[in-house]
């Protein structure tokens, strides 16, 4: 048994009481917030927390491969990569999904949803059990009161005999009372996720030309959607891909001449899906109407576009498109998400 003397327990009780200030201040000084991306042009070599506050230089996204798809869907409007393949459905009419090649577009499988009505699917999803069709469409009028998402057992697609539940919901602050003209709502949606234990949905807000993010149970019944953040994209998105391990969403879209982009959220924490790396990407598709978008590993992407027809005009054929996004997500995603992270990413930095 150590037999302390005073002094020894005075340095003792001391430290003891230092130690903790002394961590915390340490800690202070170790979070330099600022932009961490070397890609960005305002990359802080200094800073050790992403703020959110990178900016990019305009960019096109290259390597772009149209893909004629069939007749049967002139208006593909969801996408999810799943069971080595690409699944979709058409946006209204239609209560059928279908499973298509990756490499031709041809349809694969083609499964009815029994007893279901298509009023307006505007978007696919799935988590580890189950895939989750949006008919929430609501461009028409912007008042429809029977928003609702189906959840179907992934098991029992590929038995042949989809069940399926019901996810119905409101928007928190949405009135349902005034009619609108068509495409002039804040309260419309394509585009929808799903993590673990909710389902987020990213707004079409035709008259802001932004985005609202609300979140949403995942089980069965009646909900009310609330609202998380609102930010301005400056475009109508139609679609939203999200590997969560990787905490990278991809968001497509077009503006209202129709010139599409993807907006690329990446390096967040949690579910503060605006509060880390935003991006935006022009595509070389012009009058496309992008209404999907999917991958399996963050840098092949697939898009797909409806039929777009202006007589006398232009007219743009359903299709399948491939994305190579490596230059712009390859550093990133090859990176372990640690300090090391801006260390590797440094390497890839253009000029290196």
């Amino acid at each position: 048994m150590f037999n302390w003397g005073q002094h020894e327990r005075m340095r003792i009780l001391n430290l003891i009481l230092i130690l903790p200030c002394l961590l915390i201040v340490h800690g202070i000084r170790a979070q330099i917030p600022g932009c961490t991306d070397p890609l960005a042009s305002n990359y802080n070599r200094s800073a050790t927390v992403n703020d959110g506050s990178c900016i990019y230089a305009s960019a096109t996204a290259g390597s772009v491969t149209d893909i004629l798809l069939p007749e049967s869907l002139p208006e593909t409007s969801g996408l999810i990569h799943w069971n080595n393949g690409l699944w979709t459905h058409n946006d209204s009419d239609d209560s059928n999904i279908y499973s298509l090649d990756t490499i031709s577009g041809a349809v694969l499988q083609s499964i009815a949803l029994p007893g279901i009505v298509n009023t307006d699917w505007e978007e696919i999803s799935e988590d580890s059990d189950f895939i989750y069709i949006g008919d929430f469409g609501n461009n028409f009028s912007g008042n429809r009161t029977d928003l609702k998402i189906l959840k179907l057992s992934k098991a029992s697609v590929l038995a042949g005999k989809p069940e399926v539940e019901t996810i119905s919901f409101s928007y928190s602050g949405q009135g349902t009372s005034d009619l609108t003209e068509p495409n002039n709502t804040d309260f419309d949606c394509e585009a929808m996720v799903v993590s673990k234990d909710s389902i987020y949905l990213f707004t079409k807000q035709w008259v802001s030309g932004g985005t609202a993010l609300y979140s949403l149970s995942k089980t069965p019944g009646v909900h009310v959607a609330k609202l998380k953040s609102v930010y301005n994209v400056r475009g109508l998105i139609t679609g939203a891909v999200w590997l969560e391990p990787q905490r990278l969403i991809a968001l497509c879209g077009y503006n209202k001449i129709l010139e599409p982009f993807v907006f690329l959220l990446y390096d967040f924490q949690g579910t503060d899906f605006f509060g880390g790396n935003k991006r935006k990407l022009s595509l070389d598709l012009p009058y496309h109407q992008v209404e999907a978008i999917t991958t399996a590993d963050g840098l092949k992407y697939f898009i797909t576009n409806e039929n777009f027809t202006q007589p006398d005009f232009v007219t743009v054929p359903q299709a399948l498109n491939i994305l190579d996004l490596q230059q712009f997500l390859g550093p990133y995603l090859s990176a372990p998400p640690s300090q090391t992270r801006r260390q590797v990413y440094a390497f890839f930095r253009p000029g290196k």
